[in-house]
């Protein structure tokens, strides 16, 4: 969805209605850029259209409020065209690694280095946090107290397009030089990739070793799993074999990425979330959530959260889809995969109140009950098995009782101080036609280690999705841009070259679940780690197919062409 917002005063205040992922922080931004008190700006999100990291800036906000104040409170709208989606809002970061490594005979890691340079554009906007996170995910994925690693990150500013979040946040450029130099190690060596990496990616007995104190920790780690599932998928074994030995002009080639992801912002920033829930007469629940809907599924899973700790059905939760600061309770917005993990923190919390205070009630009415009450199947049971009453009764009588009227509801706040590793694996099989400088995707596999699934097909819908952009992000997507003007030269999708249903095969998801003791049901990442490994699988199984070592992303035909044509293939 293109990026667009209104804004209007109505009784001295200014009312901005925008597509956006962070509708509290919006606010903040506008009041500090017009000079107001917070509580005279109102921020409306909208049920909206998917954001992907760049609806986490504030772009056109504050500029539309300014207006609106100069001309007497009127309407001002602005609504950009795609060309000008590409020429003036944030995209990925382009970023430049060098990397060195030691290591031995027996295939493991002593040291490892990265310089990292980033590309910031001509503002700052999230800056140096993504070249953060890059050098951060390299640093983690094969991490031990064995490796040392060293680590620089520089941040660089040029007359080129402004540049902020997009998914994953920095992973996918960090990953992408890991996973090189784990390819072309394991290639140089004659190892099998996946032997190598499994023998030096991190593990769960190391909680301390991401961050001091393990604020930051894979309390749990799946990847041995989900490389089992992978490799059976592929055929890695019997892949390996049959294309070991081919020769001419077209090759297979199958190949392999670890990734690995944190949950979250904390430590490095805040993470906080409120929820309120409410008990409506006949029964059902009202929801009301700071965290934004923008398409992920973050309604649905707040709504089963609910369900559970409140011990009523998912269909008897009513969730608002779309934010109002005025009313809508506070939370930092969709990003860093940190909803489920946070805001279902907060979430949990409010229904768990609101499950004590539904109990605390119907002892009230019903002092003759038996021991400890429990709510189930939409009735309040003693200790014993008996119904005390149903709930839709005990609703309505906490609206109406004449002598202790009580609307039933809870608000709670909760402050994260943890953080949770998620990681996994993607398997791609690949056919490369070296004179057209063509690759195409026979088979690819994401298989991930997200902690408990909340609901499996959502997770499963997240995985395809980022697949799709990771395919893209690997082979065809790059914005061109004049480096003396400045100029987006491909702003358009005709020519900004992104993957349809005919570039993709048939995407498999896979999942192991281990429960992480920090997440509020047991999850944790989910939403972005699916765009980080399939670029840095295609690679290794071009790698595989021909022998060739490419390091610029995306792998166009022209690329892929010039690379073999050096190395004598063509």
């Amino acid at each position: 969805e293109n990026h667009g917002c209104f804004a209007y005063e109505e009784a001295g205040r200014v009312v901005v209605v925008t597509s956006t992922q962070i509708p509290h922080i919006i606010r903040r931004v506008v009041g500090q850029a017009l000079g107001l008190p917070w509580g005279k700006v109102r921020i409306i999100k909208p049920y909206i259209g998917g954001g992907f990291g760049t609806k986490q800036d504030v772009h056109y906000e504050p500029l539309n409020a300014w207006i609106c104040k100069q001309i007497g409170g009127r309407c001002v709208k602005l609504e950009l065209s795609r060309e000008e989606l590409f020429w003036d809002t944030s995209g990925r970061q382009p970023k430049t690694f060098d990397i060195e490594c030691s290591y031995d005979d027996e295939m493991n890691l002593h040291a490892r280095k990265i310089v990292a340079y980033s590309n910031t554009g001509g503002y700052i906007h999230h800056g140096h946090a993504l070249v953060l996170n890059s050098v951060n995910s390299f640093r983690w994925l094969y991490h031990t107290q064995e490796v040392a690693t060293h680590s620089e990150a520089y941040t660089i500013h040029t007359n080129g397009p402004h540049t902020g979040a997009m998914r994953a946040y920095g992973v996918p450029e960090g990953n992408w030089a890991a996973e090189c130099l784990m390819g072309d190690i394991a290639h140089d060596n004659g190892w099998d990739g996946v032997e190598f990496r499994l023998k030096n990616v991190y593990t769960d007995k190391f909680v301390d070793e991401f961050t001091p104190g393990g604020v930051i920790a894979a309390h749990t780690c799946g990847i041995p799993e989900c490389v089992e599932k992978g490799k059976e998928y592929i055929e890695w074994d019997k892949k390996k074999a049959e294309y070991a030995n081919e020769t001419g002009p077209i090759r297979h080639g199958v190949g392999v990425s670890f990734f690995v992801y944190k949950t979250a912002v904390a430590p490095f920033a805040l993470e906080t979330a409120t929820a309120a829930v409410t008990l409506n007469q006949d029964g059902s629940i009202q929801l009301q959530m700071g965290a934004t809907e923008i398409g992920q599924g973050a309604d649905t899973v707040f709504s089963q959260m609910a369900a559970e700790a409140i011990g009523v059905d998912t269909e008897d939760v009513h969730i608002v889809s779309f934010q109002d600061t005025d009313v809508t309770p506070y939370d930092s917005g969709a990003y860093a995969s940190r909803q489920t993990y946070v805001s279902g923190t907060a979430v949990k919390k409010a229904g768990e109140t609101l499950r004590r205070k539904i109990l605390d009630y119907a002892h009230y009415l019903h002092p003759s009950a038996q021991g400890e009450l429990c709510l189930r199947d939409h009735k309040i049971f003693d200790v014993v098995g008996n119904v005390v009453c149903t709930l839709p009764e005990l609703a309505l009588e906490a609206y109406y009782n004449l002598g202790a009227a009580n609307q039933l509801h809870a608000h709670e706040t909760i402050n994260v101080h943890t953080n949770s590793i998620a990681g996994g694996c993607t398997f791609a099989d690949v056919t490369v036609d070296m004179p057209l400088g063509k690759v195409t995707v026979n088979k690819i596999i994401n298989v991930q280690d997200s902690g408990r699934l909340i609901n499996p097909k959502l997770v499963e819908q997240q995985i395809h999705g980022g697949m799709a952009q990771g395919i893209g992000y690997g082979l065809f997507e790059e914005l061109q841009v004049d480096p003396k003007t400045a100029r987006v030269l491909n702003p358009t999708l005709l020519d900004y070259k992104i993957p349809t249903t005919m570039d993709l095969p048939d995407l498999k998801a896979d999942f192991v679940e281990k429960p992480d003791p920090t997440g509020p049901y047991g999850n944790k990442a989910v939403g972005e780690t699916p765009a980080i490994s399939p670029a840095a699988a295609i690679r290794d199984a071009i790698l595989d197919a021909t022998g060739c070592k490419f390091y610029v992303e995306p792998m166009t035909p022209q690329r892929l062409f010039e690379g073999f044509k050096k190395e004598g293939l063509i």
